[in-house]
């Protein structure tokens, strides 16, 4: 009896077991199947993504050629032809390519607060006497003005003293998360939100009109590209000698050829307001902007790209990100 029962425990014992092995090496094996195919799925993201970029490469080259037509053709560049602003789309096989071109230099260049090259960058006079005027057309107060300038020429300029109303290394370091400043050029206009003074609502009302060429020349704006909406840049030109609402009449009788730099000085509402370097008013452009999005499968690829067209005529790429212009 109690060895028939011993023999029915130890039958009942390898059951459990081999159940048990069973049980483990089912869960072993779902896991690896679990790891293979997130594996896989890795993968084939991974391919989609690299296919979604290389399109978007494919746009950028498309631009280039399209920037290169257009400053070849004429000696100005109006926007005429609808090739600025409009967004322009390319179906592919499993996707679509969007894309948007504009003038890069239709802006206030952020960097041009200062001048010189390299690790030696000053104050310039006229760069901030430009943003003050600016700020001021956007409702900025006049106060306000004179502390946001002096702040971001401390940004940039390579010097650790303080403007008048600005900061330099030491009200930033006494912050938390303590910083630097940058000592040297923008790269991006987001780069201000860490200034002191330009609070979420003074970048909300800058952004559509600033920009952070690589360069720290006075802003080269094309009039002939610029919409009413941004008169207010020729307000920033006059240093404040042209209201906004006047540029913006200014724009809207813009004649559909455009207007060559000696005809525009010559309008009458500006004649008698032509600055110290007139030639920073252009009439064609040297930088162009490309915003890019590309869906692929189950990818989404976004780049900003900054292209310049040098005195030759070649056309370049001088920045890219692959993220939205912020």
């Amino acid at each position: 009896m109690s060895r028939r029962f011993s023999r029915s425990s130890e039958r009942g014992v390898a059951l459990l077991t081999v159940l048990l092995l069973v049980a483990v090496l089912a869960t072993l094996a779902a896991v690896v199947l679990d790891d293979i195919r997130f594996g896989l799925r890795r993968t084939a993201n991974a391919e989609a993504v690299g296919q979604a970029r290389w399109y978007a490469l494919g746009a950028e080259s498309l631009a280039a050629s399209q920037i290169g037509r257009l400053s070849q053709a004429s000696q100005r560049l109006t926007r005429d032809g609808g090739w600025a602003d409009r967004p322009f789309s390319f179906p592919v096989e499993n996707g679509l390519i969007q894309g948007q071109l504009a003038d890069g230099a239709a802006c206030f260049n952020l960097n041009s607060v200062v001048q010189g090259t390299g690790e030696v960058l000053t104050r310039r006079e006229v760069g901030v006497a430009q943003f003050r005027a600016l700020l001021a057309a956007l409702g900025q107060a006049p106060r306000e003005t004179e502390m946001l300038a002096a702040a971001l020429v401390d940004w940039i300029d390579s010097d650790g003293v303080r403007e008048s109303g600005g900061a330099e290394d030491e009200a930033y370091l006494a912050g938390t998360p303590a910083y630097r400043t940058g000592g040297t050029l923008l790269a991006e206009v987001s780069e201000i939100r860490a200034i002191r003074g330009f609070t979420p609502a003074v970048y909300e009302r800058l952004r559509p009109h600033v920009c952070a060429l690589p360069i720290s020349d006075l802003s080269p704006i094309n009039v002939n590209t610029l919409t009413p909406d941004q008169g207010v840049l020729i307000t920033m030109l006059t240093e404040g000698a042209v209201a906004p609402p006047v540029a913006r009449r200014v724009i809207e009788a813009r004649p559909a050829g455009g207007w060559s730099v000696e005809e525009f000085w010559a309008l009458p509402q500006l004649v008698e307001h032509i600055p110290a370097d007139p030639g920073q008013i252009k009439a064609t452009s040297r930088y162009f902007t490309l915003q890019t999005e590309v869906t692929y499968l189950d990818a989404e690829v976004v780049a900003s790209s900054l292209f310049e067209v040098d005195p030759s005529g070649q056309v370049r790429l001088a920045a890219r990100r692959w993220t939205y212009d912020e």
